[in-house]
C-alpha cells in the first residue's frame, strides 16, 4: 500500500500500488557513526550545524539549549554563561552566520553569533499574536507560524495556520502559505465536550532553501511544495510510501512516555488511525529537503528522504539505530537516540 495512491490521506484501503512507476531513486545506506557523546537531556528535539564538527541543539522540555562538539568531545549550555539569557526555549534556527532561539516564557528571540555570543534580543510581536520568529532570510526579512486561537473547547484547532512574512522591522505581514489544520478528534468528558489533536498524528513542516524559496512538506499530500521568493508556487510529486497503521504496540510504547499519574488522562485522547508520512523535516545544505520518515516499531534501520528543489525525491538515506535525525551539514548528519541515561548523539558522515 502506498500513500500516493490515496485521494484522501485518511482514508486507509487495502490496494496495492497504483499510477504510472517512478525510477527509484538511490539508496544510500551509512556506515555507523564515527563519533558519539552524551547529553543528559531527556529529548533533543531539533539542532542546526555550525561548523568543524559543532552542533547546537535544542531540548525544550529540559529548558537546554546544548553546543555538541565533536571535535573537543563535549556537551556545554550554548552560550556559556550567557545561557541564562534563555528559559524556556521552544525553536531554534540558523540564519546566515546567526542563530536564533525561540523563547515563549521571555516572549522573546535571542540571536547569537556562531561561536556562542550573544548579539541581541527581538521582542514577540504584538501585532502577530505574540508570535516569535520561525526563520529568517537574506533580506532580513522574518517567517512566522500562526496557528488559530484554539478557543476553550479545543474547536479552533480544526482551522488551518498560516506562514506569515515581515519586514526586517516586523511590519507589512503577507501571508505566504496555508497549513494544513491539525488532525483532531471530538472528545466528551465530564459532561464536557472538546476538541484533541489525535495522538501520533503529523503536520505539515515549512521552511527555507537557500535562495530563500519556501518549502513546505504536506503530511496529507506526502509531497514537497516550494514558494520561490517572488510568490511562485511548485508543487512537488507524490511520495511512495507505505501506509503504516497505529497498532497497540505504537500506543503502549507511546503511553509509557507519560507518568503514570497521567497515563489515564492521555488515554481518553484518541489515536490517529495511520502513522504521518514523517515526523519531521529540515533543509539540507544542499538545497533539498530531508524527511525523516516514520518507522513501525522494532525497525533496526531508520529512513530519510531527500527532496530536491522540483519537488522530486532525489535519493533515500538511511542509517542504522533507533534515533532520529536532527540535522546535516559539513558532510555529516546529527542523529539523536533516546535511552534510560539521556540522548545519545550520533555524527554520521554523509557520501559525496
Amino acid at each position: 500500500m502506498f500513500r500516493s495512491c490515496f485521494a484522501l490521506y485518511g482514508l486507509l484501503l487495502p490496494i496495492a500500488a497504483c499510477g504510472p512507476s517512478r525510477p527509484a531513486p538511490p539508496v544510500v545506506d551509512l556506515a555507523p557513526a564515527s563519533d558519539t557523546l552524551i547529553s543528559p537531556v531527556g529529548e533533543a528535539t531539533d539542532a542546526v550545524w555550525l561548523e568543524d564538527g559543532r552542533w547546537v541543539i535544542i531540548a525544550p522540555q529540559d529548558r537546554a539549549v546544548e553546543l555538541v562538539d565533536f571535535a573537543r568531545k563535549s556537551v556545554t549550555p550554548f552560550g556559556g554563561v550567557a545561557a541564562k539569557n534563555y528559559s524556556q526555549p521552544f525553536h531554534l534556527f540558523r540564519a546566515g552566520d546567526t542563530i536564533v532561539v525561540a523563547d515563549w516564557q521571555l516572549r522573546r528571540a535571542t540571536l547569537w553569533s556562531l561561536s556562542g555570543k550573544l548579539i541581541r534580543s527581538v521582542p514577540a510581536v504584538d501585532a502577530l499574536r505574540g508570535a516569535l520568529p520561525r526563520e529568517r532570510d537574506t533580506s532580513l526579512r522574518w517567517y512566522f507560524e500562526l496557528r488559530p486561537p484554539a478557543g476553550l473547547d479545543g474547536s479552533g484547532n480544526r482551522d488551518s495556520a498560516v506562514v506569515v512574512r515581515t519586514g526586517a522591522d516586523f511590519s507589512g505581514a503577507d501571508t505566504i502559505a496555508r497549513l494544513a489544520p491539525l488532525d483532531v478528534a471530538e472528545v466528551t468528558s465530564e459532561g464536557r465536550r472538546r476538541f484533541e489533536r489525535r495522538l501520533l498524528s503529523g503536520q505539515d513542516r515549512w521552511g527555507l532553501g537557500q535562495d530563500d524559496g519556501l518549502w513546505v512538506a504536506r503530511v496529507t499530500q506526502n509531497r514537497v511544495d516550494w514558494i520561490s521568493a517572488d510568490g511562485q508556487a511548485k508543487r512537488g510529486t507524490e511520495l511512495p510510501d507505505k501506509v503504516l497503521p497505529v497498532t497497540q504496540q505504537d500506543r503502549d510504547v507511546f503511553l509509557h512516555r507519560f507518568p503514570p499519574e497521567l497515563r489515564s488522562t492521555a488515554e481518553q485522547i484518541p489515536f490517529a488511525a495511520i502513522k504521518p508520512p514523517f515526523e519531521m523535516a529540515f533543509a539540507g545544505m544542499d538545497g533539498g529537503v530531508w524527511l525523516v520518515k516514520t518507522r513501525a516499531v522494532g525497525d533496526s534501520v531508520r529512513s530519510n528522504q531527500v527532496v530536491d528543489r522540483s519537488g522530486t525525491l532525489a535519493r533515500e538515506i538511511r542509517h542504522p539505530g533507533l534515533g532520529r535525525m536532527l540535522a546535516v551539514g559539513g558532510g555529516h548528519a546529527l542523529v539523536a537516540e533516546q535511552f534510560d541515561g539521556g540522548v545519545r548523539l550520533l555524527q554520521f558522515t554523509l557520501p559525496e
